[in-house]
Parts: structure tokens; sequence; C-alpha cells
């Protein structure tokens, strides 16, 4: 922030989080610039349903990739114009709030605030969702723990923010815009590199684990679509033939945080697979007096996802665990296969195993279908160096990209600090001349 210069005289605001704003800068409440408006939309309406999100701000529902549960309808939902600010009540403490560049409608669940003095929109958009700001907006909320919180109007109208002059407040704006745009672009091309390493980590993985690691080695057709020819050594089979079983996992009687129950069996859901390929920390277990309950399996078996959108996932158990409904789980034959050979193998075989599940409403993979998988046995030497191979890919690549995030964590920090220093004063974006 040394780059930009300071206003030349600044005063005590008279609130904390604010601390020095710029001399000539006013100081007022929220609810004297923001009203609360209420305006039901007509019944059969087809605007455009709004949602706020923390990172994202406003946005249609329809333009996101995870939509949550549809409304069948949206009468009596909130009116929201272009330049309204919508509040989450419940997530405002977190971000979620911010100014609308659509008109449509929105749940009732959420404050629509409209200025109805001179005010740039985006300003307060900026300022709202910096972090020193949400630290006041919880402080103002109610409720008995965090995830209960609700900002309600008549307590954040109380809050105290910054009232520059409207010209400076539109300048800062485009200032932001235009800077936050270009930190932005230096972070999407960061990400592209990090998908760029992960598309050629996965496709020397798809190579090692179908072809071997012996370019010279002569091919021959599998007869399987997925995998294409084969090393002449190899075979091809159903899963369960490299299985010693292959099990669902169930909901035991009683689940807890693992913090109270440290004598417990670890218990698994989707939600605990990890990009590594191998399961690790989970805040569940069975209490180990009601292991009967649960199904469990031993350390190296492979956590298989047999529903929804992240079917094929697998994940290899480091100890014996247990696991909910809807991940399968296969004990490879370890006197003759080696389960990370065959971990790495399923994942490269995610496309071909989805192809293969049941659909109705939603993708299953059941216990049958999971052991008739189609997949290829190399000898048990070759499975050992493919899978050591494998785990040197997955170093390798994290070796890689560790600088490349640290890089878009810090452009990350610059972007926040970037907007919190300018829209509270900290910073003079703009010359005496503009």
């Amino acid at each position: 922030m040394s780059a930009f210069p300071k206003y030349d005289q600044y005063k005590d605001s008279g609130v904390e989080w604010l601390g020095e704003i710029p001399a000539h800068w006013e100081v007022r409440r929220v609810k004297s610039i923001f009203r609360m408006v209420m305006e039901p939309a007509p019944k059969g309406n087809v605007e455009e349903l709004l949602s706020i999100y923390t990172h994202i701000g406003v946005e249609p529902r329809k333009d996101l990739k995870e939509k949550g549960n549809k409304a069948s309808t949206t009468d009596g939902y909130w009116r929201v114009k272009a330049g309204d600010m919508i509040v989450n009540k419940l997530l405002a403490w977190m971000g979620a709030i911010g100014l609308s560049k659509y008109e449509g409608v929105t749940s009732p669940a959420y404050d629509i605030l409209r200025p109805f003095v001179p005010a740039a929109g985006w300003y307060y958009h900026y300022l709202f969702r910096t972090k020193r700001c949400t630290g006041e907006l919880k402080r103002h909320s109610r409720g008995i723990m965090d995830m209960r919180l609700r900002l309600y109007f008549d307590k954040f109208g109380d809050v105290v923010v910054p009232y520059p002059p409207l010209g400076e407040q539109d300048r800062i704006v485009t200032f932001l815009d235009q800077k936050t745009a270009e930190i932005d672009a230096l972070i999407a091309k960061k990400q592209r590199q990090i998908e760029l390493l992960d598309e050629q980590k996965a496709i020397l993985i798809n190579r090692a684990v179908t072809r071997g690691l012996n370019p010279n080695a002569k091919l021959k057709p599998s007869g399987i679509e997925w995998l294409g020819d084969i090393p002449e050594g190899w075979k091809t089979q159903k899963l369960k033939y490299v299985a010693t079983g292959i099990g669902t996992g169930r909901t035991p009687s009683t689940v807890r945080p693992a913090v109270e129950l440290p004598d417990g069996i670890v218990w698994y859901t989707p939600g605990d697979f990890h990009r590594s390929g191998f399961l690790g920390k989970s805040d569940r277990r069975a209490e180990s007096t009601r292991v009967e309950t649960v199904e469990t399996y031993p350390s190296n078996s492979i956590f298989f996802i047999g529903i929804g959108a992240t079917l094929g996932n697998v994940n290899l158990s480091t100890e014996m665990a247990g696991c909910n409904q809807q991940i399968n789980v296969i004990q490879i034959n370890e006197l003759q296969n080696n389960p990370e050979y065959y971990l790495r193998l399923l994942d490269s075989g995610r496309d071909y195993i989805f192809k293969s599940s049941d659909y109705t409403t939603l993708p299953i993979l059941n216990r049958s279908r999971t052991g008739a998988l189609e997949i290829v046995r190399p000898p048990f030497s070759e499975q050992t160096a493919i899978a050591s191979r494998c785990k040197a890919l997955f170093e390798e690549n994290a070796t890689v990209k560790h600088p490349i995030k640290k890089q878009i964590q810090s452009l990350k920090t610059l972007r926040s600090t970037l907007i919190a220093h300018a829209v509270t004063g900290k910073i003079k974006v703009f010359s005496t001349s503009q």
C-alpha cells in the first residue's frame, strides 16, 4: 500500500473499526443512507430469481452450477431493482451482502436495502464485504452461536460507516473496478497453470496405469474401450476377482465428534474424500461400544463413492474405518495385488465408471455393478512400480504447485487489502488534479 499516497489530513472517525478517516469525509449510520424496502412480487410472476453469495455477490440462481433447492413459486418474494443491496441476514457477517445489477426477485429471508440519499451503491458493496466491516456486522448480529447469528435491519441500521463526497465514492469504485479486474486476471492465469499441471499429472498417471512404465512394451487390444491397448503380459478381468470382498457402509446408531470419542472407530462420508487419494481426518467416530452396528473395513481398503455427482471418486483408507451408505468399499487381495495401483486405476477410469451406473434421479453403482467393472491386472511387481511412480507424480505436482498457490494467496490478500484501504480512506486513489 506504500505505493499509494495518503490524504493530507485525517481525523478520528469515533468508530473503532474505522479508525482515522480523511478529514473531509463524514460518517453516518447505515439507516441514514439506506432504507429497507419490501415490495412483494405479484402472483404468477416470471421474474429472475436472485441469490446472494459470500464469494461472488448477487447472481441469478439459474446461472450457478450449484443451484440448491428450487422454489416452487416466487409469489410474494421481494422484488429487487438494479442498484438495490441484498442482505442475507443469516450470513451477512460472513460477507453475504452485495449490490444487485439485476432486476428480479429474491427470498423473503433476505433484506432489500435501497439508498435514499446520493450514494454510489458499488462503493458500499465493496465496503460492506471487507473483513473489518463484516466483523462489525457480526458484533451487531443477534444469536447464541455463530451459525445462528442474524443481522436485522434495526441493528444493521445503527452501524456507523464512512460517507465520502459522492464524487470520491464514484472514483474509488472506478479505481477498485480496474485494480480488482487486473488482480483477478492474474489469479485466473495462476489458477489455469494449476489446472494444466493437474491435467498433465492425470495424463501421465492414466498412461502409467493402463500401459505401464516401459515405453517400448509390446501392446495388444484389451477389448475394453476405456483401457484401449495394454501391454501383452497384462490381463483383463472384473474388479471382484482382485478383491476379497466388496461392501457398502451404513450409519451407526450413534455418531459423535471424534474429540469426544477418542477410542471410537473412524467413520467416513463423501465429504471426507481427499484429492491426494488417501482418507485422512474425519470429525465422526462410531462409539467403540457400538462397533457391532457399523460395517468396518481394514486399512488399505478402497472407499468408492457409489451415488450422486461424485460417483466414482476413490480414496484409500489408512486405518480401520466405517462409512455411510453412499460409499462402497473394495478390499483388495493384498497377497496378489497392490491396493494403491487399483486406487489410481479406478481414479483414471471415472468416466467409464460413471457410464456403468444405473441412472434414475441419481447415478448409482451398487456392490454388484462395482464388482463387475472391467479392469486391467498387471503382474504384481509392475503394479508396485506403477504405484510408486504415481506417488512420485503426486509429490512432484504438489511441489511445483506450492509456490503458485502461495502467489494466488498473496494476490487475494492484496485484493482484499486494497479494497479495505481504499473504501476507508487509508490510501488516496486519485490525484488532486482529477
